[in-house]
């Protein structure tokens, strides 16, 4: 199957650029928030300044006995310094007004209060003043010196204020603009150092190792680090190494499987052409051939078996089961047919699953899984003889909330220690002499496509093995 390789992401898509693009706006985030009490400190700045020019103008009212005397041009210079309308004066609960000549005095004024101590209300009025101080007029409420008793009041146009809060935003947000850029560089330089060159690295490792995963060029070489890079450099590797030499062996198991089907194959058509000269012979009226003819065909029959066993284990697919309602009784008594036990001279042959027990599963997967098993059990008491005494195979029935077990038992010699060590190996777990071993192996991979489990249950005599199931595989 060909693998498909994806491609190392666009100059636009890359990490590197998702980096520096949240750097950025984390940085004017923080900005924004820094500008906020900036612009609110700015504003009350701007308004101190005003009011202090109110507040010389009050000190020469206060200065002079009779406000009317002051020349109009003295009072016009006052109120133009302080950018005002109208400065109101009042102390000991008198007031004193000067104005600009043919001043026209808004009925409506927002009145700003520096005597109140609340950090919220500056940056309120600085974003009120922005986006609602182009046309309003501005009544700024102050102490004189700090007492109480002496209260200055300066009636002034907003939009001033407001240009000048503009031009102060607009540097504030260059100055940020490209304190931003620099941070994120200089960030940017040392992320892309540290992180981003060593991931694109090991991505793109990646990306060419899954496209030829048996060239050991493409393994990727660790480096020194000891951080988290560095353990993922090292596991890469070593990952890369496992898979480099797992995909060298299966193709070397590939081949060596085809030659010994090749070979198996034509042993097969030999010893069967082997088999039909040694029923000839085993016909001659030679009393030393009657004497050796039966061995050579036994031998014979081993060596076919063998042949054919191992075919029919290269030859099995990993095909899924495929469920569909079984008769358990039914599938059991079909299975000790197929292995030689109904019916049988001398071995007697117990059911024990009740009839009207129904499952959803293959059933010609789970009818190989008991022939393989009863199999066993049958050629086990016919080895043994005459020593066992009314031999017997039986299956027994046992059922759970959970699970459905079914007991494959007979009252055999019982497995060597020998053939309990590699019992589910193919190959290597034959209780017999002679034997391939692989009738439990393929019973194992079968029960447990299921979802069951097939295990050796060790008792003083016999032979028993217990196929676990599922308890929702039962239809019935």
């Amino acid at each position: 199957m060909a693998i498909q390789t994806r491609a190392m992401p666009g100059p636009f898509s890359g990490l590197s650029v998702k980096i520096i693009a949240t750097l950025i706006v984390v940085i004017l985030a923080v900005e924004v928030v820094i500008y906020l009490p900036s612009a609110a400190n700015f504003r009350q700045s701007w308004l101190t300044d005003r009011l202090r020019v109110g507040t010389v103008a009050a000190r020469v009212l206060d200065a002079v006995p009779d406000a009317m005397d002051l020349p109009r041009t003295l009072t016009d210079r006052l109120l133009t310094s302080a950018g005002a309308i109208a400065i109101v004066y009042r102390r000991e609960g008198q007031s004193q007004l000067i104005e600009l000549e043919n001043a026209q005095t808004p009925r409506e004024a927002v009145t700003v209060d520096m005597r109140l101590d609340d950090p919220a209300s500056p940056i309120l009025g600085a974003l009120d003043t922005l986006f609602f101080g182009s046309n309003r007029t501005l009544r700024i409420v102050g102490e004189e010196d700090g007492q109480p008793d002496r209260t200055i009041e300066v009636l002034m146009p907003e939009a001033p204020l407001r240009a000048e809060l503009l031009v102060y935003s607009r540097n504030l947000f260059v100055l940020s603009l490209i304190l931003a850029i620099i941070t994120s560089a200089v960030l940017y330089v040392l992320v892309a150092r540290i992180l981003i060159a060593p991931i694109r690295r090991l991505t793109g490792n990646l990306v060419e190792f899954s496209g030829q995963p048996e060239n050991a060029a493409l393994i990727v070489t660790p480096t020194a680090r000891r951080d988290e890079i560095g353990i993922m450099e090292r596991e890469l590797a070593a990952m890369e190494s496992d898979i480099y030499s797992m995909l060298r062996q299966r193709r070397h198991l590939a081949d060596l499987g085809l030659a010994v089907a090749k070979i198996n194959h034509d042993l097969r058509n030999t010893l069967t052409s082997a088999q039909l000269l040694s029923d000839q012979v085993a016909n001659l009226d030679d009393p030393k051939v009657q004497r050796l003819a039966p061995r050579l065909v036994q031998s014979i029959d081993k060596a076919i078996g063998f042949a054919q066993s191992v075919l029919d284990y290269g030859r099995q697919s990993a095909t899924p089961p495929r469920p569909m309602p079984v008769d358990l009784h039914l599938l059991l008594d079909e299975a000790a047919f197929d292995a030689g036990l109904v019916g049988h001279p001398g071995i007697r042959w117990s059911n024990g699953v009740p009839d009207s027990v129904t499952i959803s599963a293959d059933p010609d997967q789970f009818a190989r899984i008991f022939d393989n098993l009863l199999k066993n059990a049958r050629e086990a008491l016919e080895a043994a003889g005459a020593r066992i005494e009314a031999p017997y195979v039986e299956v027994t029935f046992t059922e759970t909330p959970e699970w459905l077990t079914l007991s494959v038992s007979d009252n055999g010699p019982g497995l060597p220690p020998r053939a309990r060590e590699n019992l589910f190996v193919a190959f290597e777990g034959s209780a017999k002499a002679g034997g391939t071993g692989l009738g439990l192996a393929i019973a194992r991979e079968l029960t447990e496509a299921h979802g069951g489990k097939l295990a050796f249950v060790d008792q003083p005599a016999g032979t028993r093995f217990d196929v676990t199931l599922p308890h929702s595989i039962r239809i019935a």
